[in-house]
């Protein structure tokens, strides 16, 4: 596991480094994401194998692999931090190596290529059961504070989807409140605005940097890009919802993750930057002075 070298170069920026220590009487969930100043996505190759104890004691708001994480897992990821630890699920596409790939192959649409999965027909009443009776009640069961939604947003690009997205969150949502959990989406600034009353939280990924599929390479977001971004996150702000923002850069890029951080922590979201498959884990969380 690969792991930035952030501390060593965090004062350059006044940048705290800090252990949250919780308190005696534990408040909400809802509380305790509002309070959360650290945040982790890690789901990427080998983010649950050795010391998760150790690897995310730090961290307020940690998200992993709502299918391989076990209860155990989730459980010694939460008593070491004190912190949220929600579960990831994909919601706008199939992927082929999920334990329920066989019963959501009859719902899927074109192939992106770029990550190897089918994006889901949502339309379909027999998806939407299979996530909201199946799939997101079996991570729930893990001890899991809430669920992270990936592709929401796939009705920018498949518009006809929008009314079988919109049951699809809204079920899920009735499903984390009726349980006191948490829940959140990523990216989808303006299809995810009209659905903002079920989140508690969003996170933006490409802020400052990101990743391109077909030249293999990552790169620098230009000007115009980071002040939109950076807008939808101050957008999401003053509607209530904590926002983290995902930045993807390669290893040892000290220069480029201090401008990622400083341009999350600007705008008032939580930071975080990582490999683009997100496997690597910073040694010390990126918080805002």
């Amino acid at each position: 596991m690969k792991r930035l070298g952030f501390l060593a170069f965090a004062a350059a920026f006044a940048l705290a480094v800090s252990i949250e220590t919780g308190s005696a009487a534990k408040p909400g969930r809802e509380t305790r994401l509002a309070a959360a100043r650290s945040f982790a996505f890690a789901i990427g190759d080998g983010t649950l194998a050795g010391n998760l104890s150790g690897r995310y004691a730090r961290f307020d708001l940690v998200v992993v692999d709502g299918e391989s994480a076990t209860a155990k897992e989730v459980a010694a990821i939460r008593r070491s931090s004190g912190g949220l630890v929600l579960a990831y699920l994909d919601v706008g596409t199939i992927e082929s190596y999920r334990g329920w790939y066989n019963a959501a192959k009859p719902y899927r649409i074109d192939y992106w290529g770029d990550w190897g999965e089918w994006y889901a027909n949502v339309n379909a009443a027999g998806f939407r059961s299979l996530m909201l009776e199946r799939v997101a009640p079996a991570m729930l069961a893990k001890g899991f504070d809430g669920l992270f939604l990936d592709n929401t947003d796939m009705t920018e690009t498949h518009a006809a989807q929008k009314p079988g997205m919109r049951a699809l969150v809204a079920g899920l949502a009735r499903l984390v409140r009726a349980r006191g959990k948490l829940l959140m989406a990523q990216n989808g600034a303006d299809v995810n605005w009209p659905l903002r009353r079920f989140y508690d939280g969003i996170n933006f990924e490409d802020v400052s940097f990101s990743y391109d599929f077909d030249r293999h390479a990552y790169f620098r977001q230009g000007a115009g890009d980071v002040a939109r971004a950076q807008g939808e996150i101050r957008r999401y702000r003053r509607a209530g919802l904590k926002v983290t923002a995902t930045d993807y850069l390669a290893a040892r890029k000290t220069k480029e993750t201090l401008i990622a951080v400083r341009n999350a922590c600007s705008a008032g979201a939580l930071p975080y930057v990582s490999d683009v498959f997100l496997r690597r884990i910073p040694a010390q969380p990126f918080l805002c002075s």
